[in-house]
């Protein structure tokens, strides 16, 4: 196929050319009735071509024509039988594929480090998880992968597990072994589901680690939107092989699809494919030697270090994105929040995600030397000895938030109830710190990176309370829970 092509963009430019009178939604008609200050500022070219699905401009539900041949360009592009754009982001493709695979009450072996999104598939789909131990990093207060070798004894252990889904990358880029992995689970015969959304890029270039599709996963999902140039909200689907039928797959991607979609996304993700098909080895180059260039000289930084090839062939870390920078902060005296805050007040430097220890620092196709310049010098003047340690409170007053020392994660709580079961629970509030030894009815997750430290159906454990007192004294924001502030906590009754 012809990738230069950019078919579905093309309809809606030809659309707007053909300069049709509109009687249809969206209400704004092209801009027309949108109040001046946001006209002025997105435009009236994003304006014009945010349309709605009438003759000509295909149905994302229903593909035939642009968008049909828009997903066929895509599929090619990342080597896949069929791809799906989705405008829900990867936390549709999460749902969907569970969805797709398993039917309510079957059983699926995945990472406790899965994101949120993957507690919403097991919650709507009905399905009950194994879960699987990630390898931790205790050093760098992180969970990476699980090994072929866990998954395997979890096939062994759970023979009744109907397929496997697993997390490559890590939110700080390590990847799996996932051709060792997808050898273990297709000896059995059993789907490989793999949520790729922050590696949309590794098909790009032959530095970057090896794609789900290629490495042979059944489905995968990039969030096309975190690392290449599509808007945001913006994801794809990738599908390849026998093992997930394909009727039954469209059939769930349309119930997850929106019957209104914001036809700027879908474009946006045919001029993203566009792009890393024709230009992607040049563009990623430049971005992995700026990246490399960058973590070369944080780690030059007294008291900071930037792991990268040194961290590859341990457990968990087959393989390592190098687009993504974690700054571990924790010789200078700080958490990775009081790191983030100062990063951003003093230096107008904002990063992708704090933790404990660590800030995340993405590289792009969009990232320059000059960004690259100014987060090396805020770094390098956070780590000076001759500043005092201090952050910024949200009344403009000094404090520190939490002493840095050693701060385990915590182990993955019983299992109680299916989590479909406990969400759906008749449920009660009571006091947090009086909740251990209770069945949790909330999804409760430290954001970013997403990952829920305590999910419907676990057991609440004092572990548990003590780890998320710890994490909002650190000041990092929750979410899930009905009570934002984490005070009380809803669990079955």
């Amino acid at each position: 196929m012809d990738q230069t092509r950019t078919p579905y963009f093309d309809v809606l430019l030809d659309y707007v050319d053909s300069g049709v009178i509109p009687f249809h939604t969206p209400g704004h008609m092209q801009g027309r009735g949108m109040d001046r200050s946001l006209r002025d500022f997105l435009g009236d070219n994003v304006l014009a071509i945010d349309l709605t699905q009438i003759r000509g401009l295909d149905d994302l539900l229903q593909p035939e024509e642009a968008i049909e041949e828009a997903q066929q360009l895509a599929a090619e592009a990342y080597g896949a039988d069929n791809s799906f754009f989705l405008i829900n982001g990867s936390t549709s493709g999460n749902q969907i594929m569970m969805m797709a695979a398993l039917n309510p009450g079957e059983k699926i072996a995945l990472p406790r480090n899965s994101h949120k999104s993957a507690m919403g598939g097991l919650i709507m789909s009905g399905v009950a998880p194994v879960w699987m131990k990630p390898e931790v990093d205790v050093g760098l207060h992180m969970d990476h992968t699980v090994t072929p070798q866990t998954v395997r004894a979890t096939l062994d252990e759970h023979p009744d597990v109907r397929a496997v889904y697993v997390v490559s990358p890590t939110y700080y880029g390590a990847t799996a072994d996932l051709e060792g992995i997808a050898a273990v689970v297709h000896e059995r015969d059993l789907p490989l589901l793999v949520d790729e959304a922050w590696g949309p890029h590794f098909r790009f270039h032959p530095a970057l680690p090896i794609d789900a599709i290629a490495a042979g996963a059944d489905l995968s999902i990039n969030s096309t939107h975190k690392m290449l140039g599509s808007l945001s909200q913006t994801a794809m689907l990738h599908h390849k092989g026998e093992r997930i039928r394909v009727d039954r797959l469209k059939s769930v991607v349309k119930l997850f699809l929106s019957t209104s979609p914001n036809l700027v996304l879908v474009a946006s993700l045919d001029v993203a494919r566009k792009q890393m098909a024709t230009e992607g080895a040049a563009l990623l180059s430049r971005t992995i030697e700026l990246a490399n260039d960058t973590r070369r000289r944080l780690n030059e930084i007294p008291g900071i270090y930037c792991f990268g090839d040194d961290q590859v062939g341990r457990p968990g870390v087959f393989d390592l994105d190098p687009t993504k920078i974690t700054i571990t902060v924790k010789a200078l005296g700080y958490t990775g929040y009081e790191a983030e805050e100062i990063l951003r007040r003093r230096y107008n430097v904002q990063c992708e995600l704090a933790d404990l220890f660590n800030c995340l620092a993405l590289f792009t196709i969009g990232t320059t030397q000059d960004a690259a310049d100014r987060l090396v010098y805020g770094v390098k003047e956070l780590s000076r000895e001759d500043r005092p340690i201090d952050v910024f409170s949200p009344s403009g007053v000094l404090e520190r938030r939490l002493e840095t020392g050693t701060y385990n994660l915590p182990s993955i709580p019983p299992m109680r109830m299916n989590p479909r079961e406990a969400f759906l629970a008749d449920t009660e509030i009571v006091r947090f710190k009086e909740s251990p030894g209770r069945i949790c009815a909330e999804v409760i997750t430290p954001y970013p990176p997403g990952i829920p430290v305590i999910s419907p159906g676990e057991e609440i454990t004092p572990e548990i309370v003590a780890y998320l007192d710890l994490e909002k004294k650190a000041g990092v924001r929750i979410q899930g829970p009905y009570d934002s502030e984490l005070r009380s906590i809803r669990v079955v009754r």
